[in-house]
């Protein structure tokens, strides 16, 4: 089998425990994987903690040009990380093949962001003071990332974190780390310094570690609302920062005047594309009922025509799920809802053979809209329909969930999707598209969705702390030391 290592301190080592990756294609070990201790998190930290000076005492614009080389790694790289990732997280090759590509437009954006990271001078109201504010970065940054598009979820992450001078201990997912693991090797290639950056993965007593050592300033997470929970909780032990980007239930809203075969296919990239494990997965489509039944079987063609196979093919749509026990929950939940009245449009079976496959499904829940599928993030390629008869109905249909993170919007009336811009409680609206994504653009969400922001120049200012400096040009000695001035 192939092993991997971690990244600590400017070095590749082994770990003293280490854990077999499944190819979710197969079912069987393909790698074997280093598994971080408390101690070898610690390591990671302190070597973070040990540069922080140099890196943030670095120019800027050197800061830049270190994430410009990576950037070009990254894209020179692209074709053996996307192999990678698909091997080793089942997702269709075409897809990790585009999105590595376009990740290295992410540290190309905040390679030219990091000489950009103002502070401001303040016309303060007192005439022999000059008063301005420093941006500076926070310290060290702990990256904790998932499975699923992981080079993209650590790219908005390290990005903005190095621009801004912070140093970076990253964890990625023991669930496919491959593809980190072997990014390591850019960042190694592109000279940052030691411990500016440290790679590694493991199970929950490294998150424990890592989300709790005294010598983290920030928590950068993305993952479900659970293990957020449990972030929060140790963030009490160090007082960190922390943003939290997590999963969604996102409504995709469709009208009776939209263009229907657009919006078809747009929906079905928004909820099979990845198959359906995505945070933005467009996963309840609320559609206009005198549309419904028309929408419902183009869909259904359309998902019945979807090519599954081996995500290592180019001509796979959807592949495998990452997990055998993700693909247990969904076709539990699944059942649960067709049992508790939603009507089984197409799908809904795990099919033979090895792998863990699950195909394309709709249920049409508009007689249960409070069915489990409605309800619950899924991480998997299932859609659950709901009609509407009015816009205000669509609204407190599309607001009637605890997430926030994404909604899809589609009409061709401009007066109709402002209001529903505005209505509508989530961090990122697509109208008449979806899953459009750039660095120069924020996304996040609220409440189950998490707070904060990534992408952008709000990401980058996130990574930093305001220092407030007062300067008095009196040469006059002070009057009246016991009086504020």
């Amino acid at each position: 089998m192939d092993r991997f290592q971690h990244y600590i301190d400017g070095r590749f080592e082994d770990a003293a425990e280490g854990f077999d990756s499944l190819d979710p294609a197969t079912g069987t070990a393909w790698a074997r994987m280093p598994a971080a201790s408390a101690d070898d998190v610690c390591r990671a930290v302190d070597a973070a903690d040990r540069a922080f000076a140099g890196w943030a005492g670095t120019t800027a614009t050197a800061r830049g040009k270190l994430l410009y080389r990576l950037a070009d790694l990254v894209a020179e790289a692209a074709p053996r990380l996307a192999a990678l990732e698909t091997r080793d997280t089942g997702k269709i090759i075409r897809e990790t093949t585009a999105q590595i590509a376009y990740v290295a437009e992410y540290y190309r954006y905040y390679a030219g962001l990091a000489d950009k990271i103002e502070g401001a001078h303040l016309p303060i109201d007192k005439p022999d003071m000059e008063v301005w504010l420093r941006r500076e970065p926070v310290g060290v940054v702990a990256a904790v990332v998932p499975w699923n598009s992981q080079l993209f979820l650590s790219a908005v992450k390290l990005g903005p974190a190095l621009a801004a001078g912070c140093t970076v201990v990253l964890k990625a997912s023991e669930d496919g780390p491959a593809p980190l693991l072997d990014f390591a090797r850019l960042v190694y290639q592109a000279g940052f310094p030691p411990g500016v950056v440290n790679i590694l993965t493991g199970g929950p007593e490294a998150g424990h570690a890592l989300t709790t050592h005294p010598k983290i300033a920030h928590i950068a997470f993305t993952g479900g609302p659970e293990t957020a929970r449990h972030i929060v909780r140790s963030s009490a032990e160090n007082l960190a920062k922390v943003s939290l980007e997590l999963g969604g239930k996102s409504p995709f809203i469709v009208f009776d005047d939209a263009d229907l075969e657009s919006a078809a296919n747009a929906q079905v990239a928004g909820i099979f594309a990845a198959t359906g494990q995505s945070c933005v997965a467009g996963s309840r489509l609320l559609v206009q009922r005198g549309v419904k039944d028309d929408f419902l079987a183009r869909l259904k063609t359309k998902a019945e025509a979807v090519t599954i196979g081996a995500p290592g093919a180019m001509e796979t749509e959807v592949g495998p799920l990452c997990t055998a026990r993700q693909r247990e929950r969904i076709d539990r939940i699944v059942a649960e809802s067709v049992a508790a009245g939603a009507r089984l449009v197409t799908g809904g079976r795990v099919p033979d053979g090895p792998g863990f496959y699950y195909p394309p499904t709709i249920l049409d829940c508009s007689d249960t809209p409070n069915a489990a599928s409605v309800t619950e993030e899924l991480f998997g390629p299932v859609l659950s329909v709901v009609a509407f008869e009015t816009e205000e109905e669509a609204l407190r249909l599309a607001n009637d969930t605890a997430y926030g993170l994404a909604s899809g919007v589609f009409t061709r009336s401009l007066t109709l999707a402002h209001r529903m811009i505005r209505g509508i409680r989530a961090g990122v609206v697509w109208v008449n598209t979806y899953r459009a994504v750039s660095p120069i653009a924020p996304f996040g969400g609220h409440g189950l969705s998490g707070h904060g922001r990534e992408g952008g120049l709000a990401a980058a200012l996130d990574y930093t702390a305001v220092k407030t400096v007062w300067l008095r040009t009196s040469d006059d000695p002070i009057p009246d030391p016991f009086v504020m001035r």
